[in-house]
């Protein structure tokens, strides 16, 4: 009784779903029967504002009464908001409501880390905790759409928007999708601190040769599908709103214009019933690439593409009648996209209530500095520590380099509106902890400085000091959008400043804040401990004492893989075997080859003379202040059929004297398969704290699901064959097993 009893309510809560989505399904079709062409064209157009404009323009508001304006981005003056909503309502002929969009990629006021730094954290819950408390910050300016996630997979260092991105990694990129939609959109899209979520860039963005921004792509179908999209699929998944097209080509057709993705794959194959916008200005520059002759050229291939609203530019605003009246746009398709546009705006519950709470207590709520402040612990990477860290009691510390005391720089890029005032930086947080057994030079002014006028100071302090805190890195400015690096070690004289104050003979601890892996090789020999920091946000300074002074262990791990120099890249752990597999014992170094060699391979295959075949610390690499062992790899059976899984489970002790969390990795290689296969593919992770002398036994389900790939005519497939798979800490380390697949 009790089982029926509770099918019929889920009956119930399933009509009731259908019937809400037939309401609004009815109420589009009511409404796009009533609006002219001119408002049909105005759904497709986001306007750009700035938060510097004193007023509103009569034109501005105009074109909202006539119905010409569907979306504002950047209009932060409450008032503004309020007004031009208003006259949407009022004053337009059918009184659609406008979406406010603003760019909160990392938080609102308060800042978390960079997006690439949350990805460290291996922690979905602290990346959803950050986007929901974004959300409530954003709404109490009337934002309700903001252009994140960055899905963009990225396996170059230089790209500037590598900072934006989870890394290189597929599988942890979708985990990671998934958590910010649910944060930013929250369990109820209506909710009026709900926020529209965006993927971006759909798609291939990060791709771009030689790293540098918005250039071209070359990626295989199946590249495409087994690695770029995997993270868009994860985030039309988890209920995403809306996608953003990229700058860049896929294959020859930039994506403002490319059918294949946004019709053939978004709206066929995965069956997304949101809206796409373009990026800013993207479709018009599809007249730079070569690929459009003009503006109506332009705005004929994105809108025929499934492009839903343009961003900036006005192509659709002033060519989309004209295309329509020459029969090359059908009216079917400009009202499919303005369905697509008002699904949103309905999902968003702005037809029925557009009121926002502007209560800015919620900003910077202690709340939110403590999730902020524990995704900043989580986030950074200890690197290397040669017993140094966490630092000793009562000893006297030298706190040098330019980004000991930068509060702007340590939020990092793409934070329109962060506030420096409100950040805590390490030199505060440490003066609060250490008081007097705390000096302070900064050595530079800030990290492009060349100047060595201030190195006599910084190493004064250090001759007085036990220990040497660096804190260096980039700023802000130096990575993000346009911030491409063709050289990514320590810029400025930071490597000149490291040397000398390595000479002065006493140990030192660098800790780097950056967008970026940063090449080491010039300084990593002179740092006795390395911590990675990314751009740590509004509270890490706070988060970065807690580490140093040991109150809590370090937890991140890499996201990506850090090469050894620039030579390296593209560097990735899922790279394929080749024909020519590395073999390590037979690696030459360049300083080994006897002079007048006779010409050979001499045993190096697929790596360089110079910098081998390694990176500098592999991806999910990341150390703590205790140690883990891993024994009694089991597996619950050899084969996998059909429906069927293989559990698979490792025990893991802490056999070190601190408490600390180990994230536990699952890798699996596809041996043999009709198209070649990556030696190692991430797809389960776990992170657990244990105490000293505590074991715990983790498992993993592996099913056939996990083990597909796209292959060479279009399919999805998981084949039969031969799998290896590994349980470890990172990419290149841990207990080995096969299974077969029947």
């Amino acid at each position: 009784m009790k089982s029926i009893y509770l099918s019929l309510i889920l009956v119930v809560l399933c009509d009731h779903a259908l019937l809400a989505q037939q309401t609004i399904e009815q109420r589009i079709d009511q409404l796009i029967s009533k609006m002219t062409l001119t408002e049909k064209i105005g759904q497709t157009s986001q306007k750009g504002s700035s938060s510097r404009d004193k007023g509103l323009p009569e034109e501005l508001k105009q074109a909202v009464r006539d119905g010409r304006v569907g979306s504002f981005l950047n209009v932060m003056n409450t008032d503004h908001v309020n007004e031009l909503q208003r006259i949407a309502l009022e004053e337009s002929p059918n009184g659609i409501p406008i979406i406010f969009a603003r760019d909160v990629i990392h938080g609102f006021k308060t800042i978390f880390p960079i997006p690439l730094g949350q990805a460290a954290t291996w922690n979905p819950d602290i990346v959803e905790k950050g986007a929901r408390i974004a959300a409530i910050e954003a709404s109490t300016s009337g934002i309700r759409w903001t252009f994140a996630p960055m899905l963009d997979i990225s396996r170059d260092a230089r790209w500037g928007r590598i900072a934006e991105s989870a890394g290189e990694d597929p599988y942890l990129t979708s985990q990671m999708a998934g958590a910010y939609i649910k944060g930013f959109q929250g369990n109820d899209l209506s909710n009026p601190t709900s926020i529209a979520a965006c993927g971006k860039h759909f798609v291939g963005y990060g791709a771009a040769e030689g790293g540098r921004d918005y250039n071209t792509t070359v990626i295989s179908k199946e590249l495409l599908h087994n690695i770029y999209l995997k993270p868009f699929k994860a985030a039309k998944n988890a209920g995403i709103a809306t996608y953003m097209t990229s700058f860049n080509e896929v294959n020859g057709v930039p994506s403002s214009g490319n059918s294949y993705i946004l019709k053939d794959v978004l709206r066929n194959q995965w069956g997304f019933d949101g809206f796409v916008v373009s990026d800013w200005n993207s479709i018009t520059e599809m007249i730079d690439h070569g690929y459009s002759e003009n503006e109506k050229d332009a705005a004929n291939a994105a809108s025929n593409a499934g492009l839903d609203m343009e961003m900036k530019s006005l192509s659709y605003e002033k060519h989309l009648k004209e295309l329509i009246e020459e029969g090359h746009l059908s009216i079917q398709q400009l009202d499919e996209m303005v369905r697509n546009i008002l699904r949103i705006k309905f999902r968003l519950g702005l037809f029925d209530n557009v009121k926002f709470d502007t209560n800015k207590e919620l900003l910077y709520h202690k709340d939110h500095l403590a999730a902020a402040k524990q995704a900043a612990i989580e986030s950074m990477v200890l690197l290397k520590n040669n017993n140094l860290l966490p630092l000793p009691a009562k000893k006297k510390i030298a706190l040098i380099g330019p980004l000991a005391d930068a509060p702007l720089d340590q939020l990092g890029t793409w934070i329109f509106d962060g506030e420096a005032d409100h950040t805590i930086t390490p030199l505060n947080s440490l003066k609060a902890e250490l008081g007097n057994n705390l000096l302070y030079a900064k050595g530079l002014n800030y990290s492009r400085d060349t100047s060595r006028k201030e190195f006599n100071e910084a190493i004064k302090i250090a001759k007085q000091a036990d220990i040497i805190v660096f804190i260096g890195g980039e700023e802000a400015i130096l990575s993000g959008e346009a911030h491409s690096r063709a050289h990514i070690n320590l810029p400025g004289a930071q490597e000149d400043l490291l040397n000398k104050l390595s000479a002065v003979g006493k140990p030192i601890v660098t800790i780097i804040m950056a967008g970026r892996p940063i090449t080491l090789e010039n300084v990593l020999n002179e740092s006795s401990a390395i911590l990675f920091a990314w751009h740590p946000g509004t509270m890490g300074g706070p988060a970065l004492a807690d580490l140093l002074l040991g109150k809590v262990s370090p937890s991140g791990r890499l996201p990506v893989s850090w090469p050894k120099s620039v030579g390296q890249i593209p560097v990735y752990y899922n790279h394929k075997n080749t024909g020519r597999p590395v073999i390590p014992e037979k690696f030459t170094h360049i300083n080994d080859i006897p002079i007048g060699a006779w010409q050979s391979s001499l045993g190096n295959t697929s790596h360089h003379l110079d910098d081998g075949y390694e990176p500098q610390f592999t991806f999910g690499y990341g150390l703590t202040y205790s140690t883990f062992t891993y024994t009694n790899l089991k597996q619950n059976n050899k084969t996998i059929k059909d429906n069927e899984t293989v559990i698979v489970s490792v025990k893991i002790s802490n056999t070190g004297l601190t408490k600390a969390t180990e994230t536990v990795q699952l890798y699996f290689q596809d041996k043999f398969a009709s198209i070649t296969r990556p030696t190692k593919e991430l797809i389960g992770f776990q992170r657990i704290t244990l105490s000293p002398n505590e074991s715990k036994e983790v498992s993993f389900k592996i099913k056939k699901q996990d083990l597909q790939f796209y292959n060479q005519k279009g399919k999805w497939v998981t084949e039969k064959g031969s799998f290896n798979f590994w349980i470890g800490p990172n990419a290149a380390e841990g207990l080995q097993g096969q299974f077969e697949v029947k």
